[in-house]
């Protein structure tokens, strides 16, 4: 049987023991990207549970899949050359999930839990079960738990905040914005025109659409709630909150 793998000439116990490892990985993955999937993100379960299966088996088939060549004279096997591999090779698809819009990177959480699933992925195939799970766990522990942390920390940070204010133009409505925003103690760092729209010329109200960059440590929401119930204004988002969302 010196031609033949090692998985066929050893006790079937092993090659079961492979498919055990190669479930789990598809368990645990699966996992990952009902989460990224509820997110509604471009990579989702069915990319996770791929990513996390295809790297698992690429390890199996590193440990297992050339034991028939160990025999043979001057052969020797370095099977974290795979491993290697597989980070290199998620690099690929992690690359095509972030793009730029605006100077706003986007997709970088989803791409790295792209790579988290590969390495949950590897370490099943590895035969690391309870790094696997950890894994699995430290990811939803990131995702989900840190972002109220995020939110604590972009409320306590210096950096000015941008909130996009969508109103009726000509009627004074900007005024009344730069003049609570001062009122509640933010400072005006800075003011974008995002869009003008001329209306339809039958008697559609004109509107306009600006970005403030406003500087204050106090909590944004109670400010945009209050700048909503202004006569004229038609709209107010905070766009640290979105950029947050479109990051992952």
């Amino acid at each position: 049987m010196g031609g033949t793998s090692v998985l066929w000439s050893s006790d079937l116990g092993v090659q079961w023991r492979v498919l055990v490892d190669l479930l789990l990985a598809l368990v645990l993955c699966t996992v990952i990207g009902i989460e990224r999937e509820l997110a509604a993100k471009s990579a989702g379960l069915r990319t996770h549970a791929l990513v996390g299966v295809g790297s698992a088996a690429f390890m199996l088939i590193s440990k297992y899949g050339f034991g028939d060549l160990l025999g043979l004279e001057h052969i020797s096997l370095d099977p974290s050359r795979v491993a290697a591999q597989i980070v290199s090779g998620i690099g690929f698809i992690g690359g095509g999930l972030i793009f730029v819009r605006r100077d706003a990177v986007r997709g970088l959480t989803t791409a790295a839990t792209v790579w988290g699933a590969a390495a949950v992925g590897t370490a099943a195939g590895a035969g690391l079960p309870l790094l696997a799970a950890a894994g699995t766990v430290v990811h939803y522990l990131i995702t989900r738990g840190f972002r109220p942390l995020s939110r604590a920390l972009a409320r306590s940070s210096s950096a000015p905040r941008p909130v996009h204010v969508s109103y009726l133009d000509g009627r004074g409505v900007l005024r009344d914005v730069l003049t609570l925003c001062t009122e509640r103690g933010f400072a005006v760092a800075g003011m974008t025109v995002d869009r003008e729209d001329p209306g339809d010329g039958d008697g559609t109200p004109r509107s306009a659409a600006v970005t403030l960059s406003l500087l204050g440590r106090i909590p944004l929401h109670p400010l945009t709630s209050e700048l909503a119930e202004l006569p004229g204004v038609i709209g107010v988002r905070i766009v640290a909150d979105e950029d947050e969302e479109a990051a992952e």
